[in-house]
Parts: C-alpha cells; structure tokens; sequence
C-alpha cells in the first residue's frame, strides 16, 4: 500500500510466528497437532518469581519506573554478570528492555547508518537480519555449516569482514542449531576481532544455562577482557526461567552505547512492564537449583530427538552442545515424493508437507539462512517429542 514506508519494504514477517499460526489455526479446526516450532520451554515459571509478582501487585507498584529498568533489577544484573560471567560491572553499567529482542533492536537502531554492514554466522535466528535492513544497514553472511558444527570459523570471520563492517553477532548456544562455542573456540574469533578494531560485537547469550554433556559456558567478554569495550552481552530470563511472556532483557555494554539505548527507549516503549521488572529481580536472586534439574530434562529430550531423527530415512542430524533446538538436514529427502503425494523441492515443502500429512510443525532451514534443512524445538513434554518423532520417522520412511 502507497502509505507503508520504504523500510517496512524491506523486511519479511517472522517464519516462526508464521508456522506457529498455522499449527494454531489446524489446531482450532480440530486437527491433531503437535507445535514444535517455537522455541518457548514448557515448564511453568518458578512458584517464587510468580509471588513475587503478586507482592507487587499488592503493594502498588504499578507505577512508571525508569526507562531502562528499576534500580533493584539493575543491581540484580550487574551481580549476575560479576557471578556468572566473571564480568565487574556495576548497576550502572547495565540495561533492562522488554525482552531480548528489544535490546537487541535499541542497540542497531541506535548506532547502524545506511551501508554499514553486520556480519552473522549462517544459520541465524531469523530476526537478525530483518531488524538490521529495518535500519537501512547490510547484513553479510559468514558460513557456519554443518561441517564446522555449525560454528563460525576465524577464517570465515575474518573473510567476511570489511571497512564497512559494524557489528558482529554471535548467538551461543545457538537459535536454530544449539552450537556452542567453548572459551578456546571465542578466543579463535577474539583473536580476529582485535584486529578490526571498528567492529562491535553483539553477543546473545539468551541460552546460556542449557549446555549439556557437562560443558561450561563462555562469552566473548569474558574470555577477551580487552573486548569488552566494544562488547555489548545480551541475555533475559525468557529461556532461563520460562519467562517469555513476561517480556524483560537486559545487558551490560559501554556506557555511551547504553545512553543511546536509553535515548531510543524513551522514545518507543519507555520502561519494561513494573511487574514484570519485581519478578525479574526475584528470579535472578532467588534460588536457582531448578536450573539444573529443567537442563537435564532438555539434556534427555536432546537425545530422545537425535537418535529418532537419525533412524529415520533421509534425515541426518548433529547432536547440538546447548540450546533446545535440533537443526537436522533433510537433504536424503529431496527431489522426492511423500506418502501424500507432495513434491519435496525444498526444505520448505517437508516441512508443509510434514505439517499437512501428519501434524507436526517445524520450521524450515532456509528461514534461518541455511537450506537442506528443518528446526525442531525439543522445549515440549517427553510424551509429545516421542510422538512427534515417530510421526515423522513415518514420514519419512513413505517418501519415495
């Protein structure tokens, strides 16, 4: 339509939220679906980050708070980052939006011009590249396959930087993949990046406590402390405590690019949800022995997964470190035919065809940047995944 601007132009609709939708609406309409194409835990949100919120409510605190978070939440982050990430920073030194991808979004829009690049390891979560051609900037595509693990390499880095370059992005554990990258692996990139010293770099850090087979996690900032002056590390407490609905990220980063942000956020959604802030507060303070009991549940769905993906025919998938994502290749399935008789062309038409033959609904690879392959979000009951896997060893075994 003539009045839409040019950037809205450029962008595409979220594919998750797209398939999501689908499997919602086949779903209304009575048939039998099993979504496994967002990627939201289903576990309930911690009974005390919940009554925190209560005691909130009930003791008024309802009101505006400051832009970029309450001083108790701010305070939460910095110990976190100072426990967890060995990072010594102060309140002062950190940001709360509401949810993730809000920072994320503040923090391009407030420094991309027209032309800049961002370089983004391929497989990518699909909003990357849309908010960065929202704001009139490039995004350049550094090839992480699945013959590296699905991790970005020194070489690819440095092959897909130039004078243009503004921002890397590295997401670990990674959204669509669940890669992770070890202290050794960031210090490969660290060492490229302090030789591009006109590159930030954005570091998603959203899954950090679901790395499994007893792995550590990393982040860029704390294995190059010389970085950290050009790092902004993002995480929230969507994927840490069931909280997606709740809408609260946060991150620590250089003071000025902070006060953009805070600049930006004023102007747009002003301060997260006040409630939603108290209960933040409880659920980075508050106990935090679940976390791990939750990690092995998704450590044992992990497996259940990888094993029925790889006994089915024409499917090939890696066993990721973190995450609750499997990214398997559907390649053995192409140019073929299913038992329903749709045309398997692309990654695309497996999963419509998956989706219309049998109820499952995943997302395909191509959304991520990576064709040949499909997204399986393993963050649902045992009993759906086992479902689910054999419906589409089924699947697979009636293609011909």
């Amino acid at each position: 339509m003539a009045f839409l601007s040019d950037a809205l132009g450029r962008i595409q609709p979220s594919a998750t939220v797209a398939i999501s939708r689908k499997a919602a609406d086949m779903a209304r309409a009575g048939r039998d679906v099993i979504a496994l194409a967002a990627g939201e835990p289903d576990f309930d949100t911690p009974q005390n980050v919940r009554e925190a919120a209560i005691r909130a409510i009930n003791a008024g605190k309802t009101r505006y708070t400051n832009v970029d978070g309450i001083p108790e939440l701010k305070e939460a982050v910095a110990r976190k980052f100072q426990r967890d990430n060995s990072l010594p920073v102060a309140a002062e030194d950190c940001f709360v939006s509401a949810g993730g991808k809000q920072v994320i979004f503040n923090a391009l829009l407030a420094t991309l011009n027209p032309g800049d690049e961002v370089v983004i390891p391929v497989p990518y979560w699909v909003s990357y590249p849309e908010i960065m051609r929202l704001c009139d900037a490039q995004p350049v595509y550094a090839a992480a396959t699945a013959a590296t693990g699905f991790k970005l390499s020194p070489e690819a880095l440095e092959r897909a930087i130039s004078p243009r370059t503004k921002w890397l992005i590295l997401n670990s554990p990674s959204n669509p993949t669940g890669a992770a990258y070890s202290a050794d692996e960031l210090k490969g990139l660290a060492a490229v990046l302090l030789r591009h010293p006109q590159v930030h770099i954005l570091t998603d850090d959203i899954y950090e406590v679901l790395v499994y087979d007893g792995g550590r996690f990393a982040t860029l900032a704390e294995v190059e402390p010389t970085l950290r002056e050009r790092t902004l590390t993002m995480n929230g407490v969507s994927k840490s405590h069931a909280m997606t609905g709740w809408r609260i990220g946060y991150c620590t980063g250089p003071r000025p690019l902070l006060q953009a942000m805070l600049k930006l956020q004023s102007q747009s959604t002003t301060n997260p949800s006040s409630i939603s802030q108290w209960a933040a507060v409880e659920a980075l303070e508050g106990p935090q022995d679940f976390l791990k009991s939750w990690r092995d549940v998704f450590e044992e769905r992990r497996n259940l997964v990888v094993a029925g993906l790889n006994a089915a025919p024409g499917l090939e998938c890696l066993t990721p470190e973190g995450a609750f994502y499997v990214f398997p290749s559907v390649a053995g399935l192409l140019g073929k035919v299913s038992k329903g008789g749709a045309r398997l062309e692309t990654d695309a038409d497996v999963v419509l065809a998956l989706l219309e033959e049998t109820g499952v609904a995943l997302v395909h690879g191509a959304a991520f940047g990576l064709t040949g392959h499909m997204r399986l979000s393993y963050a649902a009951a045992t009993t759906q995944l086992t479902e689910a896997v054999a419906r589409i060893q089924d699947f697979a075994a009636g293609v011909r």
